[in-house]
């Protein structure tokens, strides 16, 4: 089994790796790998939605960069943890622009994602917290992914590198966070006969007319 996750901070080893780290850790002492890759440092441009990635279906973006590099890896993840800092009580720019590229291409490619075990982390200073945490759960949500629960949302609290280490709480959040994705691993394992259900084919309706 194998978890990848993804540093969107800046820093590489801040509050937002503080917050993964934890869940490595813990899913190491289930057995399960966990590797974690730094994109929060990376110039990733935002989606140019020119659907290019849709009509060539080759599973990569038109921009060549990191979201390319690390689109085999996310498919070939049994689960993903997005990790953000919080930026105006939202995702920060970059992990945005990331999460807007690699998750449609996979979308537009067959849906590479669903079934899988998708959970995010959040590290903050003070307020914002449950927002940017929000807008990283919709990107699983929407790519039919398992998403596992915990103690409290999975927020961890720190300004100067490292300061999470002081919240308790937030840390033993992110115990229980990777308790519950070894679980679904484990479950997923034992029920890999079970094949995913037919989806419907997407429809897109508009309202405004």
């Amino acid at each position: 089994m194998k978890v990848l996750g993804i540093n969107g901070s800046p820093h590489a080893k801040g509050n937002t790796w503080l917050a993964l780290d934890t869940v490595a850790e813990t899913l190491a002492e289930q057995g399960i790998g966990m590797e974690i890759v730094h994109v929060g440092n990376a110039p990733v441009r935002g989606c140019l939605a020119c659907g290019a990635c849709a009509r060539n279906r080759d599973g990569r973006c038109v921009q060549n960069d990191i979201v390319n590099d690390l689109l085999p890896r996310m498919r070939e993840a049994d689960a993903l943890v997005l990790g953000s800092p919080v930026y105006y009580a939202g995702i920060a720019g970059t992990m945005k622009s990331f999460c807007d590229r690699a998750f449609y291409v996979a979308s537009a490619n067959g849906g590479w994602f669903a079934g899988k075990v998708g959970a995010s982390v959040v590290a903050m200073r003070r307020a914002g917290g449950s927002a940017a945490f929000a807008g990283l759960n919709y990107y699983l949500g929407i790519s039919h992914m398992v998403v596992p629960g915990s103690s409290y949302w999975n927020l961890l609290h720190g300004r100067t590198p490292l300061e999470g280490e002081g919240d308790g709480e937030g840390l033993q959040t992110m115990r229980n966070l990777a308790r519950s994705i070894a679980w679904l691993l484990k479950l997923r394992e034992a029920g890999c006969d079970i094949p995913l259900p037919e989806f419907d084919s997407s429809v897109r309706t508009n309202f405004i007319r």
